[in-house]
């Protein structure tokens, strides 16, 4: 190899291989950046880095909007919350990922991508799998499955070759954010019997320090993806940071999850997702007013396949794009306000609204009224309940001999 594009982001694990690489490899290196809405990056700062630690190239390619229209709006669509719980966001930023770095590759006459993904993760499989997909020719390099070194070793060389980097072997947590959430894993975070120490959440405040009075947010959805917060529209990516800042004040989008990796590993992940927390959640329950009750029955099942898919990494997988379809055919119909009420780390709806909804309240009120027929409902619940009642019999009939 001669010229490798390294997916950096400026950390730990990248900043010691972009002088890894070119120490091991003896190769030029082109630190490639994406923004994909970390909220605490310096962009500028980290481009400079790259090049101070000797990169022939350092490229940032803001990807907010793309990421937000590609990626995020259709697991919006989908609820996607991998195993109930996780709502995805690392897993919907490796394949960009991995797709930019095909485009500089292209670009910078590279024959190689790298990242730093270990071997016990999921990022591997995301982003070599699309890489295979995209440009079967460039070659991909791991350096931290390749060397011998921990994270301890990582700080140690990192101080001997004076990189510049904020983990310290007090607080080695491996961090993960863009705009739709952040990731935290590694040190105390893996004893399962420890609760999540008190310095791993920077995004969400504790919901016992949140404010003592319910804040109301409504969302307002148009073909299944939020255009509107308090009745001002707004684009995807701002919406999401503004509803992020609601959510984040109130302790909304605390998540201690236990999940089980592409690679077979069970691991323990704390996420803060304080924007997916609440529009999957008005999402849903906007999406449950509008659809029948067979769809609603169907949809969880696919949306948990949609999950398992995107968690996997495999977004060309043609049955991706039929499940797409699908979302989207049914997402038509989402359309209306849900209310929202943030208080103490929960997000609750507490009131909705919507054209398409299948709910008429003078068919559903307990006051007399003349447009329900309940006179038919004997008639109904027998032949309904006909199938049933001659098979208990029948069984009973068995069991008598």
């Amino acid at each position: 190899m001669h010229r490798v594009v390294l997916l950096y982001s400026g950390g730990l694990d990248t900043s010691v291989m972009l002088k890894w690489i070119q120490d091991e490899y003896d190769a030029e290196v082109v630190a490639l950046c994406v923004d994909l809405g970390q909220p605490a990056d310096d962009f500028d700062a980290v481009r400079q880095k790259a090049l101070d630690l000797g990169a022939v190239a350092s490229l940032v390619v803001d990807a907010k909007e793309e990421f937000a229209r590609d990626y995020v709006a259709p697991a919006i669509k989908a609820n996607a919350r991998y195993q109930g719980g996780y709502p995805l966001f690392t897993a919907l930023g490796r394949p960009l990922l991995a797709k930019l770095a095909c485009e500089a590759a292209r670009e910078h006459d590279a024959d190689t991508v790298a990242h730093g993904c270990t071997g016990k993760g999921n990022d591997q499989v995301r982003i070599e799998a699309t890489i295979a997909t995209l440009a079967p020719d460039l070659k991909v390099i791991a350096p931290v499955r390749e060397w011998s070194m921990g994270r301890d070793e990582e700080i140690a060389y990192a101080q001997e070759h004076g990189i510049p980097v904020t983990s310290t072997v007090e607080r080695p947590y491996s961090i993960d954010d863009n705009l739709w959430g952040r990731s935290s894993e590694g040190g105390v975070i893996e004893d399962l019997e420890q609760p999540p120490p008190g310095d791993v959440f920077q995004l969400v405040t504790p919901p016992t320090e949140a404010p003592d009075r319910p804040e109301d947010v409504v969302l307002g959805f148009r073909d299944g993806l939020p255009v509107s917060l308090d009745g001002e529209e707004l684009g995807l990516v701002e919406l999401i940071r503004r509803v992020a800042d609601a959510a984040a004040r109130n302790g909304v989008g605390i998540l201690d999850h236990i999940e089980d990796r592409v690679v077979g590993l069970k691991v323990r992940d704390l996420y803060e997702v304080p924007a997916a927390e609440v529009i999957l959640t008005a999402h849903r329950e906007l999406e449950k007013l509008v659809c029948t009750g067979r769809e609603n029955a169907l949809k969880p099942q696919l949306d948990a396949l949609w999950a398992q898919l995107a968690y996997e990494g495999v977004w060309y997988e043609p049955l991706l794009a039929d499940l797409n379809a699908f979302m989207d055919r049914v997402n038509a119909r989402v359309e209306g306000e849900i209310t929202m009420r943030l208080y103490k780390g929960s997000a609750t709806a507490v009131a909705r609204r919507s054209p398409n909804a299948i709910y008429d309240r003078s068919l559903a009120t307990f006051n007399a009224d003349a447009s329900f027929a309940q006179g038919a409902a004997p008639g109904f619940i027998e032949l309904f309940s006909l199938q049933s009642r001659t098979a208990y019999r029948i069984a009973q009939a068995r069991e008598r001999g």
